[in-house]
C-alpha cells in the first residue's frame, strides 16, 4: 500500500445493524467466482461474534448456499477464549510458551505468602490468599495488555506520586512490586511468559509479517474495538494493506469536533513526559475507547469512512443520529435545549417499568411471545442481570419456548457444581445437619438407577426425621446413633464410607489430595452422572486443571478453608448451555450480545448497579497510579456497556427495561436510561409500553371463586376421642379445641427443623434450660457442692449453642441460674428439699388418664409438696390462670393429690400447699435477671385464685372438658375462645384466614345483639 494512501477504515453505523451490514458489503465486496469468499479471513472478536457473523451469512445466502470466509478469533480476554490458527500458529517457535492459568495462579498465591511472612505479616489463610493472588493476577493482565512493565512502577512520575498516597496505596504497590519483580525471574528461569505477554507478541509479529510480504488473499478485522497497543498496531497493519480493512461498530461520525475533543486525550498525551489519560476524561462515553483505538493506531477520526451497505434488521438512519446525541458529553449535552421534538424523537423505542425484578421477567417473556406471532421475526433479550436472564427463561417455558441464556451460569450453581460444593462444605465445616441432608438428597446421587435412588430416599428420609431438632454433638458417633434409631444402619454405614475420607482433621492437606477426595465422593454418590452433562464435563476439566498443578506446585490448605477456594474456582468458570434453544430467540449479557441484531432487542435491567455496573476500584493500584502509568481507570467499564447499549438501540424495535425494586430493595435507574427521557423530555410519554403492564395482570386465568369455608367444627367418633389429656393440653382443649383434635386425635405435630437453633426458639430455649437445671440436680447427688454456673456453661458448649444465643442469651441464663442457685441454698436452709426434677405422674380422672411432667417437685418441712414450673419468659398471670389460660401447674396439683409421680422407682404424691413459677426473665421489682412468681391471688395481687379456689377451679375445669369434649360429643371448634394466646402451628390447617373474619363480625353482632 502506498504510504501516502489512506488506510482501509470503515464504521457502521448502529441503525445499519453490524453483522448483517458487514456480510452485505463483503459479499459484492471480496467474493471470487466459484470459491465465493474463501480466499477472505475474517478477524473478529470472539467466537460467539463468529458465531453471529455466520448466522448473518447464511440469512443472506438464503437457498442458495455459499462457501464463508475463514474466521479467525483474537480472542476475548473476558471471555478467556484463545487466539485463532492464523495468529498463534503451530511454527510460531520463536515466541516462548504462555504459562498455564492455574499454574499461574497457585504460584503466585505462594509468593504471596512469602512475601507477605517476610515483611513480619502472618499470611493469609488459604481461601484469602488464593482470592489475593486472583487479584493479582488481573492487575498484572490489565498491566500486561497496556505493555507495562515493573520497571514502569519506578518510573518518576509513579514514585512521585506514592507519598500522597494513603498507606495501604503505599504498601499495596510496594507488595506488588516485589511480587511482580519474583514473578518475573520465575518466568525467566522457565522460559515462559504470561498469556498476555504472548498474545501482544503474536500480535506484534503478525503486524511485522504482513507489513513485510503483504498477504496475496484479503484479511478483514471485524468488529474488534479492544484498545490494546500491540493490537492497535496490528489492526493499523491491516488497515494499511491493500486487500485488507478495518471494520468497526458504531463509531459515531457524526459527532463535531468539538464533542469529540471534550472526550478527553484518550491515550493521547499532549507534551511528551505527561499522561495519556487526564483526571477529566470521559471514560464512561461510549466513544471513548474507539477514540483511544483510533489514537493508538495512529488514525484520525475524519479517515475513517462510512460503510453504506445496510442489513436485514436495519432501522431508519435518524437512530443513529439520535443515539449520537442521546450519548453527547456534558458539555456538548446543552445542545438538548435546541434540539426540535424531530431531533429527540425515538421511533421504534419503548420504555417499560415494572414494579419487581420478577415482574420485569414476567413483562420481557410475555414481549418475547407476542414477537414470535410474526413470521420470521427474531427476538433478542440482552441483560446484564443474569438472574433476569433466568427468570426469563423459565417464564418462557411455560408457552414451550425454549430459550438458552448464551453467558451461562456459574460453575457453583449448575447440578455437578452444586455437588461438588455441598461435598467441600462437609470437607470444611463438618457433619453439619443442613450440609448432610442437602448432600444426601442431591438429585445426582444414585439417579443412574430410579430404584435405587428410591430406597435411598425412603432410608434418607427416615433418618432425617430423626436427625431433626437441636445439631448433635460433633463427630461420626452421634450421627451413627441417629441412624441406628432411625433403623437405617446398613445404609449409614455405605454413607460413612463414602464421607470419612473427607473428614481430614490435620491443621493443613495438600490441595491436590483434597480435590482427589472430593471427586471421589462425588463418583461414589453419583456414579458417571456427575460428568455426563455438559456441567459435568466442565467440572471434570476444573478439576482436571487444579489438582495437575496444585500437586506440581505443591499448595497446602487448612480444610476449613477448602469450601471457599472451590466454590472462587467454580465462579470464575462459565457452563455455556448446548445448542438446540428456540432458533428466533436469543438471550445474551453484554459481552455476547456485541455484534448480535434481531428484529427487537429488549435490554433488561436497565438499573444503576446492573447496567453500568458499579466500577470497582483496582484492589492493588490506587487510580492516580493506574494513570501516570498510562492505564485506563475503572470508569473505562461503564464506557463499554454504554457502548453495548447503543448499539443495542440500532434494532428496528427496542424495549429498554428496568424494575423499580429487586431482592434487595428499591433501585436506581440507569444513568443510560435517564439520558433516554431527558433526551426525549415531554416525549417520553409516548414511549411509555402499556400494553404489556395492562395484559400482564390478566396473564393468569382467575380461579373460580372459591366457596366460602366455614369455621371447622370436626366430630370426632366416641372411639376417636376416647384419648388422654396431658397437663398442658387442658387450657388448650378448652380455648382452642381444634388445636388439641390436631394434636391428640390426628396426631400431627410440628415437624422441627434441621439443626433447631434455641437462640430463635423458645421452646427449645426451655428444654435447653430445663436440662441443665434437671442435670444439675441429678449430678448433684454424687457432687452435692457442685456449682451451678460452671455447670451450665459447660452444657451450653457440649450443646454447641449459636455465637448469638452464647453472646446474648449466655449472660441472661448465667444471671438468673445464680439466683436459682441461692434460693435453693437458702430454700434448703428453712427446710425445704428438693426431691424430683422432670419427673412424670399421672392419674385416672372420671375415667380418663392425666399425665403431665413437673419441672420440678420440693417436700416443705410441713410435708406438703412444692411444685415448680421453670419460665425462660415471662409467667402466666393469677389473672390468666383464673381465666383458663394455663392450668398447668393446677393439674399438676391434682395429679399429685389424686395420683402419684414416679422417680428413680420411688412414688411420690400427697397435698400441694405451694405452686411456683420460676422465671429466667427480668424481674420488674429490681431489674435482675431472675425471681419467683405464684399464680394465686396472694399478697398485694388484685385478681386471680386464691389458694382455696385453686385445685376446685382446675377440678371444675378438667370435668367441664372431659364431659363435652372427651365422654361428649360437643364439636372441636376452631377458635372457641378468640382471646386464648394459644399456639399458631395448626392456623393454616384450620384454614384460619378464610374465615376468621366472618367470625369476627359475627360475634361481635351476637355480643351487640
Amino acid at each position: 500500500m502506498d504510504k501516502n494512501s489512506a488506510p482501509n477504515i470503515y464504521s457502521i453505523a448502529a441503525h445499519r445493524g453490524f453483522a448483517d451490514a458487514l456480510v452485505a458489503g463483503l459479499v459484492p465486496r471480496y467474493s471470487d467466482g466459484d470459491l465465493g469468499l474463501a480466499r477472505l479471513t475474517l478477524l473478529v472478536p470472539s467466537s460467539r461474534a463468529a458465531r453471529t457473523i455466520s448466522e448473518a451469512f447464511v440469512r443472506h445466502s438464503g437457498d442458495a448456499g455459499l462457501l464463508m470466509p475463514r474466521m479467525v478469533t483474537v480472542g476475548d480476554l473476558d471471555l478467556d477464549e484463545a487466539l485463532g490458527a492464523l495468529l498463534d500458529p503451530l511454527g510460531a517457535g520463536d515466541i516462548p510458551p504462555a504459562v498455564e492459568p492455574t499454574r499461574r495462579w497457585l504460584e503466585l498465591a505462594a509468593i504471596l505468602a512469602e512475601e507477605m511472612t517476610s515483611e513480619g505479616n502472618p499470611a493469609l489463610p488459604g481461601a484469602a490468599r488464593l482470592r489475593m493472588a486472583r487479584d493479582l493476577a488481573r492487575t498484572m493482565d490489565r498491566l500486561l495488555v497496556e505493555e507495562k512493565s515493573p520497571t514502569d512502577l519506578l518510573d518518576d512520575t509513579v514514585l512521585d506520586l506514592e507519598p500522597s498516597l494513603a498507606g495501604h496505596w503505599q504498601d499495596s504497590i510496594r507488595l506488588f512490586s516485589r511480587i511482580l519483580v519474583r514473578w518475573s525471574f520465575w518466568l525467566e528461569e522457565r522460559g515462559q511468559v504470561d498469556a498476555a505477554t504472548r498474545r501482544n507478541m503474536l500480535f506484534d509479529r503478525a503486524a511485522k509479517e504482513w507489513r513485510g510480504i503483504p498477504p496475496t488473499d484479503s484479511i478483514v478485522a471485524a468488529g474488534v474495538t479492544s484498545a490494546a497497543p500491540a493490537l492497535a498496531r496490528m489492526l493499523r497493519a491491516i488497515a494499511n494493506l491493500p486487500n485488507g480493512a478495518v471494520i468497526l461498530p458504531d463509531l459515531d461520525l457524526a459527532m463535531d469536533n468539538a464533542a469529540w475533543d471534550e472526550l478527553g486525550r484518550a491515550g493521547l498525551a499532549p507534551e511528551p513526559g505527561e499522561t495519556g489519560f487526564a483526571q477529566g476524561d470521559v471514560q464512561t462515553h461510549p466513544q471513548y475507547h474507539l477514540k483511544l483505538l483510533l489514537n493508538r493506531m495512529g488514525i484520525a477520526r475524519q479517515e475513517v469512512r462510512a460503510w453504506h451497505r445496510k442489513g436485514m434488521t436495519a432501522a431508519e438512519p435518524e437512530r443513529t443520529h439520535a443515539i449520537s446525541s442521546l450519548f453527547l458529553p456534558p458539555e456538548a449535552s446543552k445542545n438538548w435545549i435546541t434540539l426540535g421534538a424531530d431531533k429527540r424523537r425515538l421511533s421504534g423505542v419503548r420504555l417499560l417499568t415494572s414494579a419487581t425484578s420478577e415482574e420485569e421477567a414476567q413483562a420481557i417473556a410475555l414481549l418475547v411471545r407476542e414477537a414470535l406471532e410474526v413470521p420470521e421475526k427474531r427476538v433478542a433479550v440482552v441483560a446484564a442481570d443474569r438472574s433476569l436472564a433466568r427468570r426469563v427463561v423459565q417464564h418462557l417455558e411455560r408457552w414451550n419456548i425454549a430459550a438458552d441464556d448464551s453467558a451461562g451460569r456459574t460453575l457453583s450453581l449448575t447440578t455437578a457444581g452444586r455437588l461438588l460444593a455441598l461435598l467441600a462444605d462437609l470437607a470444611s465445616n463438618g457433619l453439619t445437619p443442613a450440609a448432610l441432608i442437602g448432600t444426601l438428597a442431591h438429585p445426582l446421587v444414585q439417579s443412574e438407577d430410579r430404584e435405587a435412588r428410591r430406597r435411598w430416599l425412603a432410608s434418607l428420609r427416615m433418618f432425617e426425621r430423626e436427625l431433626r431438632g437441636p445439631s448433635p454433638a460433633p463427630g461420626i458417633d452421634p450421627l451413627r446413633a441417629v441412624a441406628e434409631l432411625a433403623g437405617v444402619t446398613e445404609w449409614w454405614e455405605t454413607v460413612e464410607a463414602v464421607l470419612m475420607p473427607l473428614l481430614e482433621e490435620a491443621p493443613e492437606l495438600a490441595f491436590a489430595d483434597a480435590i482427589d477426595r472430593l471427586a471421589e465422593a462425588a463418583e461414589a454418590l453419583a456414579g458417571d452422572a456427575v460428568w455426563a452433562r455438559e456441567d459435568g464435563r466442565a467440572l471434570s476439566g476444573l478439576i482436571e486443571d487444579l489438582r495437575l498443578h496444585a500437586r506440581d506446585v505443591g499448595t497446602m490448605l487448612a480444610p476449613r478453608d477448602l469450601a471457599g477456594v472451590m466454590r472462587d474456582a467454580m465462579d470464575e468458570v462459565s457452563v455455556r448451555p448446548p445448542y438446540g434453544g428456540h432458533p428466533r430467540v436469543a438471550i445474551y449479557g453484554l459481552l455476547e450480545s456485541r455484534m448480535a441484531r434481531a428484529d427487537l432487542v429488549i435490554c433488561g435491567g436497565l438499573n444503576e448497579g446492573t447496567w453500568p455496573q458499579a466500577p470497582g476500584p483496582d484492589p492493588l493500584l490506587a487510580p492516580g497510579i493506574l494513570r501516570a502509568l498510562g492505564v485506563p481507570g475503572a470508569e473505562f467499564r461503564i464506557g463499554l456497556s454504554a457502548h453495548d447499549l447503543a448499539g443495542a438501540m440500532g434494532a428496528p424495535e427496542v424495549v429498554l427495561s428496568r424494575a423499580q425494586r429487586d431482592t434487595d430493595g428499591p433501585t436506581i435507574p440507569s444513568r443510560f436510561l435517564l439520558r433516554v427521557e431527558a433526551l426525549l423530555g415531554e416525549l417520553a410519554k409516548d414511549h411509555r409500553e402499556e400494553t404489556i403492564p395492562a395484559i400482564l395482570p390478566q396473564i393468569d386465568r382467575a380461579p373460580p371463586p372459591a366457596p366460602a369455608y366455614p369455621r371447622p367444627e370436626p366430630r370426632p367418633s366416641a372411639e376417636q376421642r376416647n384419648v388422654n389429656i396431658s397437663a398442658t393440653a387442658l387450657d388448650r382443649l378448652l380455648g382452642d379445641p381444634y388445636q388439641f383434635y390436631a394434636r391428640e386425635i390426628l396426631g400431627l405435630k410440628t415437624l422441627d427443623p434441621l439443626a433447631a437453633d434455641p437462640f430463635n426458639d423458645p421452646a427449645l430455649r426451655g428444654i435447653l434450660v430445663h436440662d441443665i437445671l434437671d442435670s444439675w440436680h441429678r449430678a448433684r447427688a454424687d457432687q452435692p457442692d457442685l456449682a451451678l454456673v460452671p455447670f451450665a456453661e459447660t452444657v451450653l458448649r457440649e450443646k454447641q449453642v449459636h455465637p448469638l444465643f452464647w453472646g446474648l442469651w449466655r449472660p441472661r441464663i448465667v444471671a438468673a441460674l445464680e439466683r436459682f442457685e441461692q434460693w435453693i441454698a437458702e430454700d434448703k436452709a428453712a427446710g425445704r428439699e428438693v426431691i424430683a426434677t422432670e419427673i412424670k405422674g399421672a392419674m385416672k380422672f372420671n375415667g380418663v388418664r392425666v399425665f403431665g411432667i413437673a419441672d420440678r417437685i420440693d417436700r416443705l418441712p410441713d410435708g406438703t409438696l412444692a411444685i415448680v414450673d421453670y419460665k425462660t419468659g415471662g409467667p402466666p398471670s393469677a389473672s390468666q390462670v383464673e381465666a383458663g389460660y394455663a392450668l398447668q401447674l393446677g393439674l399438676l396439683g391434682l395429679v399429685a393429690r389424686d395420683g402419684s409421680f414416679e422417680y428413680d422407682g420411688n412414688l411420690i404424691s400427697g397435698e400441694t400447699a405451694q405452686f411456683e413459677y420460676w422465671s429466667l426473665a427480668r424481674a420488674k421489682a429490681d431489674g435482675e435477671f431472675g425471681y419467683r412468681d405464684v399464680p394465686m391471688k396472694v399478697g398485694s395481687k388484685k385478681s386471680g385464685l386464691t389458694p382455696e379456689e385453686f385445685l376446685p377451679a382446675h377440678e371444675d375445669r378438667l370435668a367441664e372438658a372431659i364431659e363435652k369434649y372427651i365422654a361428649g360429643t360437643d364439636p372441636f371448634r376452631a377458635k372457641e375462645n378468640p382471646d386464648y394466646p394459644g399456639f399458631t402451628d395448626y392456623d393454616q390447617l384450620m384454614r384460619l384466614d378464610e374465615w376468621i373474619t366472618q367470625a369476627t363480625v359475627v360475634s361481635a353482632s351476637e355480643e351487640q345483639t
